[in-house]
């Protein structure tokens, strides 16, 4: 008989729980005005990366595939919404600029301007195709999903049809990543190059609406995203599917010899985890205010395992405990909360030491708790030892009764 999500993984029912704590702490503490907009800013962009982080369990942790592009994926769906943020928001200025002109502006003549304030910091005022949508959001907000799961859908069918896997799958993987980043930074690629997106901050509609409002509202949907991601994927992971993924893990060749199609799962696995990566990147960059091609690098992609190997793999929590430890420390340490620590010879500044820290205890982890911090709670609740009962089978390896008592 198939179990409940619930008692498959009763981490689900405790994780909603600490969100909507965390979640109703964090508001009740911006209204009374004891956290500045900025900080909640950074929360919600946090709740965004935790997404991507489980995104990530999901296809590393669960299915055995380290993908080093994830976080292309996640760019993508920054600069999908960016696009249609930009465009509606300079359309409003565009016109109120018009407005005094003596003869009233044709259509064209409005979009030629939007153009040029769009794309003269490139030398250019034509839009290119990829901006057809741009102006309407019923068009343009399903690319948010749609251009990374297509992405992913193509590059997953050649790349496991060829039944590659282990570190080249991975370097493949890299370098997709890379040629997407190279491709962003040229000014020619019709997203204004090295300069970004930039805005994003500001909702087209909401002008009467301070950022401290705003901002809060992100941080909902942020923790709402993050909320409904979580079931989704625990959900993938629990019963035959996640029985099937996670032994594609261990031994793909014998799930393949067992009668399984491995090819359709990865493939299902690695688009289904795109797409929500985009999800959590077209509400990430509203709050950021920003993207530019920077964002969807290599190295990005591979701060993310990181944050996955950290928090520890294979646990939806443990990608979730990652991610915020993660990002938190990095936003301490960088923006210069952390205070300089004298040796007398040399003064150590986080700003620059941050990511040498990070490796470190990247390695630590590796060598010392390979479970991640999210290792700490099976200590506290061990997991369920399965309870075999009867003669599983003739041969002499096989289960019995004996070898399923704990």
């Amino acid at each position: 008989m198939r179990r409940s999500l619930v008692a498959t993984h009763p981490s689900v029912l405790w994780f909603l729980l600490a969100l909507a704590l965390v979640t109703l702490g964090v508001t009740g503490l911006a209204e009374a005005g004891l956290i500045s907009t900025s900080f909640v800013k950074t929360l919600g962009k946090t709740l965004c990366l935790a997404l991507v982080a489980v995104a990530m369990d999901v296809v590393w942790g669960y299915c055995g595939i380290l993908s080093l592009g994830h976080l292309a994926f996640f760019g993508i769906g920054g600069y999908a919404i960016g696009m249609w943020l930009m465009y509606v928001r300079t359309e409003e200025i565009v016109a109120v600029s018009l407005a005094a002109e003596a003869l009233p502006p044709t259509p064209q003549e409005i979009r030629d301007a939007i153009g040029t304030q769009i794309f003269g910091v490139v030398g250019s005022s034509d839009f290119p195709w990829i901006w057809s949508f741009a102006d309407r959001a019923w068009l343009q907000f399903p690319m948010i999903v749609i251009v990374p799961g297509l992405l992913a859908l193509v590059f997953g069918w050649l790349a496991f049809r060829s039944r590659v896997t282990g570190v080249y799958l991975s370097i493949l993987t890299q370098a997709m990543t890379l040629a997407l980043s190279l491709h962003l930074f040229q000014n020619d690629s019709g997203l204004r190059g090295n300069n970004g997106l930039s805005g994003l901050q500001n909702i087209p509609g909401l002008d009467g609406i301070g950022q401290d409002r705003i901002s809060i509202w992100f941080f909902w949907a942020s923790a709402a995203a993050l909320a409904a991601g979580y079931v989704f994927f625990a959900w993938i992971v629990s019963g035959r599917m996640g029985s099937v993924i996670r032994a594609i893990r261990d031994d793909e060749a014998r799930v393949r010899f067992l009668g399984y199609h491995v090819e359709s799962y990865k493939l299902f696995v690695f688009t289904v985890t795109a797409m929500v990566a985009g999800l959590a990147g077209a509400l990430y960059f509203p709050q950021a205010g920003i993207i530019n091609p920077a964002e969807v690098a290599p190295i990005a992609s591979v701060y993310l395992a990181v944050w996955v190997a950290i928090g520890g793999r294979g646990r939806l929590y443990g990608a979730v405990i990652g991610a915020v430890f993660v990002s938190l420390l990095s936003s301490w340490f960088t923006g210069g909360g952390a205070p300089s620590v004298s040796l007398g010879v040399y003064t150590i500044h986080w700003t620059e030491w941050w990511l040498v820290l990070l490796g470190l205890s990247f390695v630590a982890v590796t060598l010392f708790a390979p479970k991640g911090i999210g290792g700490l709670f099976d200590r506290i609740a061990p997991r369920p030892v399965a309870d075999r009962q009867g003669d599983y089978g003739p041969d002499a390896g096989a289960w019995r009764r004996e070898e399923g008592e704990p």
